[in-house]
């Protein structure tokens, strides 16, 4: 009976997490598009440049904290009130290093406007200080239904705004109002939809604790932030605002799909197998649930938008972005590997080894590194397919650790997702011969995605696929149990 107790509340949690990033990115996805298509690429490619700065800065305003207060299993008040202060008094001094650094950024990258941009959006670090302890906090409970109401109706509000703010010709800092409004939507919002309040205490004992396990996660955000930013960084400057855009546009279609099916799984998994650390049979089982069905949804989705990627950029955001096509069709295989990543990395930091995750992150950032100096003189697309180089050897570094750990090594891995793989490049075969039948492109891409669904879904049930039969399962006992609860 408890067991059935915590896999409904699970499921639950999961459920509205992925209808909080459904609805959000979903919202935000489409607030993209007529942003896209009000405002030229490479206004895009400018807010790109200042918010590799901004991300960087959060990354140690977060100081790995809020991840450590989720993973506490005794954390309380004293715990979450002394790192919200800890995490404003840092936002501080980085917001005034932002605003004197600014001017030298904007020499750096021959955009005058970046001073001015730079000092008004960093006023963000304030909110992402605060969001981020509430954010722990709605973890830590599995509270996910209210962190749904906060974020759609901050990307709403922001989305309008941003629009708006475009549509009378604000250009690049219709962008910025975005960004803020929706940080700023965000706390206000959780203030009145969730209970927990700062308490007007400190303790350095707790934040010592918490930062012993925290320290590590904020070395590996960095490296990992730092890397991540690399590649805008130097395609800004070597060439221009527009390729950046084009880069992160193709980027950030693959992008929404995957942090919403994948990123939902993984936010409940944390707080979930960190109730479970010390049964280790117990957290490979699920591990091993969110790696299967992640891939599941994940393969297919991806496999199908490389296909018709170029219908889509051209109905989607018009010709003016088809430079973006190529990187997409990249990325779409690039994102492809991030459930055996991601369920790799949580159950390493659910049992509490923060100090393999740092290590793994110096590991895969050193030769991540060396793939993109060896990149880098073949042009922009190289260095686009040497992330996707870089993400394959990742996969099996990630999953090293766990051979030892929970006995679940790569070769294991492989074979649970490798019907879901197989299934998906069938249906994307099948699906890429409609583009011979000359249709018009809004027919080819009509036709070629509900294809693709239903090859797909017949593919399942055909070949049994345990994901597919798992998520009937599931539908069916949670009908049951709301035709129970009716009665």
């Amino acid at each position: 009976m408890e067991n059935n107790h915590a896999k409904a509340k699970v499921i639950s949690s999961l459920f509205w997490k992925l209808l909080e990033r459904g609805g959000t990115q979903g919202v935000q996805f489409l607030v993209q598009i007529v942003l896209a298509r009000l405002l030229a690429p490479e206004q895009f490619g400018t807010i790109a440049i200042e918010m590799v700065f901004i991300n960087l800065a959060q990354v140690f305003v977060q100081s790995g904290f809020n991840t450590a207060l989720v993973q506490n299993k005794d954390a309380d008040d004293v715990d979450f009130s002394s790192v919200l202060y800890l995490s404003l008094a840092v936002a501080l001094v980085l917001y005034i290093l932002l605003f004197f650094a600014s001017p030298f950024i904007s020499d750096f990258y021959r955009a005058p406007e970046l001073t001015s941009v730079l000092r008004v959006i960093g006023v963000v670090l304030f909110f992402g200080a605060f969001n981020s302890i509430q954010n722990a906090y709605i973890a830590k409970h599995l509270l996910f239904k209210k962190l749904f109401y906060s974020s759609f109706g901050a990307i709403v509000i922001s989305g309008l705004v941003g629009v708006a703010a475009a549509y009378i010709g604000l250009g690049v800092w219709a962008l910025v109002l975005q960004q803020l409004f929706n940080q700023i939507s965000v706390t206000i919002i959780m203030w009145f939809t969730v209970k927990w309040r700062p308490k007007l205490v400190f303790s350095w004992n707790r934040v010592k604790i918490l930062f012993s396990f925290g320290w590590k996660l904020l070395a590996s955000s960095l490296i990992d932030r730092l890397y991540l930013d690399l590649r805008p960084l130097i395609i800004g400057r070597i060439y221009d605002s527009s390729t950046l855009a084009f880069y992160n546009r193709g980027q950030q279609f693959p992008q929404v799909i995957v942090s919403n099916i994948n990123g939902s799984i993984q936010s409940v998994m944390l707080p979930t197998l960190s109730a479970y650390q010390e049964d280790k049979v117990k957290v490979k089982s699920i591990m091993r649930r969110a790696i299967v069905t992640s891939s599941f949804f994940i393969f297919p989705l991806m496999i199908g938008m490389a296909i018709v990627a170029e219908p889509l950029v051209i109905i989607v955001l018009t010709d003016k972005w088809l430079s973006a096509v190529p990187f997409l069709q990249i990325f779409c295989f690039t994102y492809m590997l991030m459930p055996i990543h991601t369920a790799n990395l949580q159950a390493i930091n659910a049992i509490g080894r923060s100090d393999i995750f740092l290590k793994l992150e110096i590991v895969k950032k050193t030769y991540g590194i060396i793939i993109l100096i060896i990149s880098l003189p073949f042009g922009v697309y190289a260095m686009a397919i040497g992330e996707l180089v870089s993400s394959l050897i990742s996969s099996f570094v990630n999953a090293y650790p766990n051979k030892k750990l929970l006995n679940y090594g790569y070769g294991e891995q492989i074979k649970d997702i490798a019907p879901s793989f197989v299934t998906s490049v069938i249906m994307g075969v099948l699906v890429y011969l409609v583009r011979f039948l000359n249709f018009s492109i809004w027919s080819t891409l009509i036709i070629q995605v509900a294809l693709g669904v239903v090859i797909y879904i017949i593919l399942a049930k055909l070949f049994r696929l345990d994901s597919f039969s798992y998520l009937l399962t599931t539908i069916r006992q949670l009908k049951e149990a709301r035709g129970s609860k009716n009665d």
